[in-house]
Formats: structure tokens, sequence, C-alpha cells
């Protein structure tokens, strides 16, 4: 049985571990909602699925709009829109590989 000082430190091992985590902005996201967590991982690689799926929506939706013609324009914004977030692809992937941390500012005291 472990005293109270070693089961102190395994808790702020275990604390300090996961706020380092927390603070790397390519870990889980954790928003707290009352008394419950959601926890998020790889937010990044959850953002660019999310981007898909309202891409391959917005190209959808835009395509069935050409069946009418009064709704061809509301098709051609869609499309417009769809193909800025192909643009936006690359720069989650950019992001994800990418990151400005801030640093103390003792550090920036060179």
């Amino acid at each position: 049985m472990q005293d109270d000082s070693q089961q102190h430190d395994t808790r702020q091992s275990g604390t300090q571990s996961r706020e380092t985590l927390q603070d790397d902005p390519a870990s889980d996201l954790t928003l707290r909602l009352g008394h419950e967590e959601l926890i998020i991982h790889r937010r990044y690689e959850l953002a660019s699925i999310i981007n898909e799926l309202v891409l391959g929506l917005l190209f959808t939706i835009g395509s069935v709009c050409f069946f009418w013609e009064e709704w061809m324009t509301l098709g051609i914004w869609l499309f417009v829109i769809g193909s800025l977030q192909l643009t936006l692809k690359p720069v989650i992937r950019l992001a994800r590989r990418m990151h400005l941390k801030r640093m103390p500012e003792s550090a920036l005291d060179l």
C-alpha cells in the first residue's frame, strides 16, 4: 500500500501530464459542460472531417439546385463556397503540422 506522499506524487504527475497534453495544440480538446467533459481527440483531424462532410453536402445540394432554373443561383453560390472549402483543406493540414506557441515572458529577455 502506498503512503500518502506517494499517492500525492502519482496524482500530481498524472495531473501535470494531463495539463501538458491540454496545452499542446495537437492534443485533445476538453470542453467542460457542468459536471461533464466533452473530449475531442485529434481536433485538426476532426476539423478536416467536418470540412469534408460540409463540402460534400454543399456540392450535392448545389448539384440538385441545377434541376430547377429558379434555384441555379443558389447552386452557383454553393459551388463557390464549396470551392473555398477545398482551399481550406490544405490550410487545416498545414495548421496541424505547424503551431505557434507562446513563449514565457522570461524567455524573451535574452
